[in-house]
């Protein structure tokens, strides 16, 4: 399956996901960045988005793709980044294992209504895991919220890499991306 092509067609996302990713997210990039969100949205009927209603996916994922060959190539990348800080997160984590494992819970508890996919951790040793992404959203958002959430968990003095490591990758058409996440 290609990014940007929703599993089910009955897959919805949380409208405050929607608002938290346009507000906060695009918002901390610039004014412009946030307005040409609010127009790809517009351009697939959803205006005025509200923290209470639940928008398609496929319809979000249209945006984002619009949004990514607008602006700058780097765009999707950084959002991800963005993702763990603005976004309503699961609480009590204290461990990039921790926070690399709650990447499901956030997304299980923002998407409905059908197939929508999954991150899956395990860890490889005590400063690596592997992160298995099986979702319609593009390779470097990915990569981008991985690296954010890793990020907020990890000690000052870690550093945190992520490399593409599967077989397979969705930019070619697969279902999977998988990561190696190392701090």
């Amino acid at each position: 399956m290609a990014p940007y092509k929703a599993f089910d067609e009955n897959v919805e996302v949380n409208g405050k996901t929607v608002l938290t990713v346009v507000e906060e997210a695009m918002g901390k990039f610039t004014a412009t960045y946030r307005h040409h969100a609010l127009d790809a949205l517009a351009a697939e009927g959803i205006t005025d988005p509200t923290p209470d209603e639940w928008y398609p996916q496929q319809a979000w994922l249209n945006a984002f793709e619009t949004i990514a060959a607008e602006l700058e190539p780097h765009i999707l990348d950084r959002l991800g980044e963005q993702i763990p800080v603005v976004a309503d997160w699961p609480t009590n984590i204290d461990t990039v294992p921790g926070g690399l494992r709650s990447i499901d819970d956030a997304y299980q508890r923002n998407h409905r209504g059908g197939d929508i996919g999954y991150y899956r951790f395990t860890r490889i040793d005590d400063r690596s895991g592997e992160v298995v992404c099986y979702n319609p959203y593009p390779c470097p958002f990915d990569r981008g919220l991985l690296r954010g959430v890793a990020r907020q968990y990890a000690a000052v003095d870690e550093f945190v890499f992520i490399e593409e490591t599967g077989d397979t990758c969705r930019r070619e058409g697969a279902d999977t991306c998988t990561y190696t996440v190392h701090w």
